[in-house]
This record gives C-alpha cells, structure tokens and sequence, in this order.
C-alpha cells in the first residue's frame, strides 16, 4: 500500500454541529464501518494515534466532550453528565445519517457510552466501554466518593496542581502514567489547564457518581464489552473494570497497557479493539 495514500486516508476533516446548549467539535476520518470514538475529559486529540491506526478499515469519528477543548458550551457553567454527553454522542450521530455505530470510550468517555446505551439503546452495535470509573459499584464506594467530593473541595480552595495530586494518589496512578486527564498546571498548555479545571469543577462528580442502568443496558440490541488494561491491576479503575462487567454480564477483555494504553500503544491497542469488534 502506498504510504502517501495512507497518510491521506487518515487525515481527518473537522466538523461543528451547533446545539442549543453547546457547539460540539468533531473529527471524521478513514473509511469503512463507523467507529465513534470517546473520552471524558480527554479531547480527540488524545485519541489522533488511535484513530489513525484504524482509519484504515474504519470511518472513525472523535470528538470534543462538551466544554472541553474546541467544543464550547453556552454556559460555562453547565455540569457534564454522562446523560448529557451520551445525548451529544447521538447527536453526531443524526448529523452524520447514521443510525448506529460500533463505539469504543474510555474513561470518562467508557461511562458516556454506558448512558448512550441505557438512553439511545438502538445506536449502538458494540460497545467497548474501555476502564469505566464507576466508583458507586465498588463495595467501598462511600468512601471513594467522599474521596471525590473532596478532590473537588481541594480544587475549589487550592487549584488545580493540588487537586490532581490528590486524584493521582486515589486512583492508583505514579507520575507519569498514561491515561491520566490533566496535568500539573506548571507543565501543560493553557488549554489543558483549562480542561483540567473543568473536570474537577463541572465533570469529575457527575462521572465518578454515575450508575449504569443495568437493566436498560441489557434490555438493548447492542452488545457491551468491558476493556481492562494488562498493567490497570494498581488502579482503581480495575476493580471497576470488573464491577460494570460482573453487573451487566459483558465479557471483560484485556487490551495493552494501563488506563490509557491507547497513548502509548495505539497499534497494537487498534488490533485488539478490531478483533473485538469483528467478533460481533
């Protein structure tokens, strides 16, 4: 295959879709069975190396959660919910013509395909909800959420490089692990200090605090798999990972690296993800 005809078949062309409460930013590129891709609060951007590597045999969609990065909302404001966030989801979905995509989020952006498939059950065909950060599943839940509601505290009274300490040390990260959503304020771009800000204000909670329908999950024609990464064991996102999987009946699938395995191994990442979904 020519690499130049790759290199173009990746290119992704950007696209707004105006709402009434938010100007949501997508990325389009590739060709082949649709493929949305998601995070929360991590940008498309974050999942470029990804989505190029699936661009080949995919029309992959990312995108900006509402709020974050280029997608802008009427009222700063405005909480993120997964309900909210799964809304949008659809709503890229209409303007792209399409009544259902095979979907892969991660994080933040594993719970928004969680609501999208209890709110919008017939738009999914495969969901790979990649280390959910459902908290309220865990047999210790109430004190992982008095462990949120304080991150926020933290950040409301010393800013942003406290509050992401105190969430590094409660998820299980180290310095330096993939996956993490913000960075300390000293060593990252204005815009990332600001999207950091606003998942600790206005995201965080209404992730951390979310319960997936169980029911209404089931109930839906859409197949769920829950994604762990190999090295998540120290994470708490693992035992999370296990808890939406043991509540919905999904199969739980290993894929390369920790809770943002993507980052740093995107090619092998997208050969698990396509075996994945090829076996729908």
């Amino acid at each position: 295959m020519d690499n130049r005809w790759k290199e173009d078949l990746a290119m992704a062309t950007t696209h707004v879709l105006e709402l009434a409460d938010v100007r949501l930013r997508y990325e389009v590129r590739g060709s082949g069975p649709l493929l949305v891709i998601m995070g929360a609060p991590m940008a498309a951007g974050d999942f470029a190396p990804l989505a190029d590597a699936l661009a080949s045999d995919h029309t992959v969609v990312t995108h900006d959660p509402r709020g974050i990065s280029g997608s802008v909302l009427a009222d700063p404001a405005q909480d993120s919910t997964p309900e909210l966030r799964a809304d949008d989801v659809a709503a890229i979905l209409d303007a792209m013509g399409a009544d259902s995509a095979d979907l892969f989020g991660s994080s933040g952006g594993a719970v928004t395909g969680l609501a999208l498939a209890a709110r919008h059950p017939r738009r999914i065909r495969t969901l790979v909800a990649h280390e959910p950060p459902t908290l309220g599943l865990l047999p210790d839940a109430a004190e992982r959420l008095a462990e949120v509601d304080a991150m926020i505290a933290t950040f409301h009274r010393d800013g942003l490089g406290a509050a992401f300490a105190q969430f590094m040390g409660s998820a299980g990260f180290e310095q330096g692990d993939e996956g993490a959503p913000v960075g300390p304020p000293a060593e990252v771009p204005e815009q990332v200090q600001a999207d950091g800000a606003r998942f600790f204000a206005h995201e965080l909670r209404g992730t951390t605090h979310y319960l997936p329908d169980a029911a209404a999950v089931k109930a839906g024609p859409g197949r769920i798999v829950v994604g762990i990464g190999v090295e998540s064991g120290h994470l708490t996102t693992s035992r999370t990972s296990v808890a939406v999987a043991d509540l919905l009946g999904a199969a739980l699938v290993e894929f390369p690296g920790d809770h943002g395995g993507f980052i740093g191994h995107p090619e092998e990442f997208a050969a698990i993800l396509r075996k994945v979904l090829a076996n729908a």
